[in-house]
C-alpha cells in the first residue's frame, strides 16, 4: 500500500486536539479526574465541537493503520503478535507507573480521601476494590488503548476465517457511493436516539456496549477504506456537502447546549434533535476531515516521521500531567485564563519532554510505544 500522509497529519491533529480537550474537561462542568476552582459553562459549546467525533475519528484511522501494517506481508499472526506487544507492553506501563496520580488526584480533591501518594500506591491503588467509590487499579484515558488492542484481536480472527476479497468487493460496492456517507451516520444515530438514549461511554471493556457498537465497526470501516479507491474517491466527492451538515448539525447542538447548559435536561423535543444532532456532526465531521486530509494533506514534511512516532508517547502521558498539575494548581485558586495558559505550557512542554528522554533510552522505548531502537544505535 501506497502510505497516505494525509491520513497521517490526521491522526497527529486528532491526538493534538485530545490534549487541549482535556485541559479544557478541567474547566467544564462535565465529570473529570481534576477540577477547577472556577467552572466555565460556556468552555462546552465549544467543547461538543470535537467531541461526538474525536475519538470515533481515532479508531477509523486506526483501521486504515492497520491494514498499511498487515499489507506489509508478514502474516495475519505475525501482525497479531506485532500489535499485541506495541500496543499490551505500554498499557501494563501506563497503568502500573504513569496512570497512579490521576485518581490520587481524584480521590484528594473529589471523594474525601486523606492519605498521601506513598500511602495511597501502597495500600490502595492495588487493592482491585473500590476505594470511596473509585475502582482501582484503574487505566483511565488508556481505555483506548485497551479497547484498540480488542478491536485488532478480533480483526485478525476476521482475516484468518473469512475471505477478505469478498468482504472488501461488498464494502466498494456499497460505501463508494453518497452511502459511504450516510450509512454510517444513519447508525450512529439509531444507536444514540434508539438502542443506547441518554447513556455514554464507560470506558469498562465489559460493560461498555455504546462505546463497543460505536468504535469497533469505526475501526473495521478505517480498514476497509484503507483498501477502497472507490470509497475514498466518494469521501473525496462528498466531503464539500458533509462539511456544511457538519457545521449546521454543530449549530443546533451548540445552541441546545446554550439553552440547557452542563447537566441540565433539555425538554422535549430538543432532547431527541440533541441526540440526532450530535451523530449527524460527528459523522459528517470524519468524513470531511478525511476528504480534506486526502485532498490538501496528502503530502509529507520533515517533521511528519517524529510527530508520528511521539503521538503515543503524547498520548499515554498529557492527562497524567494535565490532572497532576491541575492538583498543584488547585490551592493557588489562579484566575482562569492563568490556569488554562499554565495547564497548557505544561502539558505540551511535559509530553515533549517524556517523549524526547523516552526515545534516547533503549529499554524504556517498547514502554512508551515505540519500535526498538536498531543493534547498531542500541549499542552505541
Amino acid at each position: 500500500m501506497e502510505r497516505h500522509y494525509g491520513l497521517d497529519w490526521l491522526r497527529i491533529g486528532a491526538f493534538g486536539l485530545l490534549i487541549f480537550y482535556h485541559i479544557g474537561m478541567v474547566f467544564v462542568p462535565w465529570g473529570y479526574h481534576a477540577k477547577t476552582a472556577h467552572p466555565i459553562p460556556w468552555v462546552a459549546v465549544p467543547m461538543l465541537a470535537l467531541n461526538s467525533w474525536r475519538l470515533l475519528l481515532l479508531f477509523v484511522v486506526s483501521g486504515y493503520a492497520s491494514r498499511a501494517l498487515l499489507a506489509r506481508g508478514h502474516g495475519a499472526a505475525r501482525f497479531a503478535r506485532n500489535r499485541t506487544w506495541r500496543l499490551l507492553v505500554p498499557l501494563l506501563f501506563g497503568v502500573l507507573v504513569i496512570v497512579p496520580v490521576q485518581p490520587w488526584i481524584e480521590l484528594t480533591t473529589q471523594r474525601g480521601y486523606t492519605h498521601d501518594f506513598g500511602h495511597f500506591l501502597l495500600h490502595d491503588y492495588f487493592r482491585f476494590a473500590k476505594v470511596h467509590g473509585l475502582p482501582l487499579p484503574n487505566w483511565q484515558h488508556l481505555w483506548f488503548v485497551g479497547y484498540l488492542w480488542l478491536y485488532t484481536m478480533l480483526l485478525v480472527l476476521g482475516v484468518m476465517l473469512v475471505g477478505r476479497r469478498s468482504l472488501q468487493r461488498a464494502f466498494d460496492r456499497v460505501f463508494g457511493t453518497v452511502l459511504v456517507w450516510l450509512l454510517p451516520m444513519a447508525w450512529l444515530v439509531i444507536v444514540s436516539v434508539w438502542l443506547f438514549p441518554g447513556k455514554g461511554p464507560t470506558n469498562d471493556l465489559i460493560r461498555d456496549g455504546v462505546s463497543h457498537v460505536q468504535y469497533l465497526p469505526g475501526f473495521l470501516f478505517g480498514f476497509a477504506l484503507a483498501g477502497s479507491p472507490r470509497a475514498l474517491a466518494a469521501i473525496h466527492r462528498y466531503w464539500p456537502v458533509a462539511l456544511v451538515v457538519a457545521l449546521v448539525s454543530y449549530a443546533v447542538s451548540a445552541g441546545i447546549e446554550w439553552r440547557w447548559p452542563g447537566l441540565a435536561h433539555p425538554t422535549a423535543p430538543f432532547g431527541t434533535v440533541f441526540a440526532v444532532a450530535r451523530p449527524v456532526h460527528g459523522w459528517s465531521s470524519i468524513i470531511a476531515l478525511i476528504g480534506i486530509a486526502d485532498r490538501f494533506l496528502n503530502f509529507d514534511l520533515r517533521w511528519r516521521r517524529t510527530l508520528t512516532e511521539a503521538v503515543f508517547p503524547f498520548y499515554m502521558i498529557h492527562q497524567t500531567i494535565i490532572v497532576g498539575v491541575e492538583g498543584a494548581l488547585l490551592p493557588l485558586r489562579l484566575p482562569p485564563l492563568a490556569e488554562f495558559t499554565v495547564l497548557v505550557v505544561a502539558t505540551i512542554a511535559g509530553c515533549w519532554l517524556f517523549y524526547l528522554i523516552g526515545r534516547r533510552i533503549g529499554w524504556l522505548r517498547p514502554l512508551i510505544g515505540l519500535r526498538p531502537l536498531p543493534r547498531k544505535e542500541h549499542m552505541t
